[in-house]
């Protein structure tokens, strides 16, 4: 029986899970947390609560209707989609997951490191995608801005192409194993150098790393991180997708705040309930 993956488990995400649940699609909800909302502490313009109420509060009870309807939570970190014989191979820390239809539902984009010098260079040595980009750098030296399980991933596709690859974690403690090949700096970031192009990174301390790129993963990878490496069309950092929240690449959706807009809960959960509906269509062909 085709199945439908969901990654995010905030409002869109579980909206979805709803959906798809009741369509008796096998549904699965990835996700690491709830996201803005979990961090909301006081919600009163959601329809159907006259009494104030928590994000976590709010969340919890999505994930028990989720639940009850047949969805299957797990919590996990998504490091990345591919585009499997059938359908798509969805990795995470905890192994792969294979989907017919995929709803990205991780949230808005997160920010830039406010390290000097990233968003100057972005598009000349500075890069979100691996996937994207690596062919670029045959044979040059490169840098991956991150400590986690995204960056060790970024850090695994540039490995093969690149002539070195240097894990930087800007102070942070490095993890635990590091793939063969794979340099690490952990000293703290000052900035991001070069004339043109990306030439160096400078440190707080000690000689600068000279490089030719950087790779930026920090934190984990959202929704634009994944759409993007599938070839989806992006406008900024938000997801295109059309009135029933398909995106450009077939069986891959996106509900919520990574697709623009107004960020409100109310919206989140009517496109979740959208992608779910379009997606259950997708599937059953």
């Amino acid at each position: 029986m085709p199945s439908i993956i969901i990654i995010g488990g905030g409002p869109a995400g579980l909206s979805a899970a709803i959906y798809a649940a009741r369509a008796n699609i096998p549904t699965t909800i990835l996700y690491q947390d709830g996201g803005a909302l979990g961090k909301t502490d006081k919600i009163e313009n959601y329809f159907g609560f006259p009494e104030m109420l928590s994000g976590a509060e709010l969340l919890a009870r999505g994930r028990e209707q989720a639940e009850r309807l047949g969805a299957k939570l797990v919590r996990t970190e998504v490091t990345g989609i591919e585009y499997a014989e059938k359908g798509f191979s969805v990795k995470t820390t905890d192994g792969a997951f294979p989907a017919d239809a995929v709803i990205l539902a991780t949230g808005a984009p997160r920010a830039v490191p406010r390290i000097t010098g990233v968003a100057d260079f972005e598009g000349r040595g500075v890069s979100y995608c691996a996937v994207c980009d690596a062919f670029f750098y045959r044979g040059k030296s490169v840098a991956v801005l991150g400590q986690g399980e995204y960056a060790l991933e970024e850090a695994r596709v540039l490995l093969p192409v690149a002539a070195s690859v240097t894990l930087l974690t800007n102070g942070s403690e490095p993890p635990a194993a590091l793939p063969d090949g794979l340099s690490m700096d952990s000293r703290p970031i000052a900035a991001v150098e070069g004339e043109d192009t990306v030439a160096r990174v400078s440190f707080t301390e000690g000689e600068p790393l000279s490089v030719d790129g950087v790779f930026i993963a920090y934190g984990t990878a959202g929704s634009g991180d994944f759409a993007r490496k599938l070839g989806a069309q992006l406008d900024g950092n938000k997801i295109k997708t059309d009135a029933s929240m398909a995106t450009t690449v077939p069986g891959l959706f996106a509900a919520g705040d990574c697709t623009g807009g107004l960020l409100q809960v109310a919206k989140a959960v009517s496109d979740g309930a959208q992608a779910a509906l379009s997606a259950v269509k997708y599937v059953r062909g």
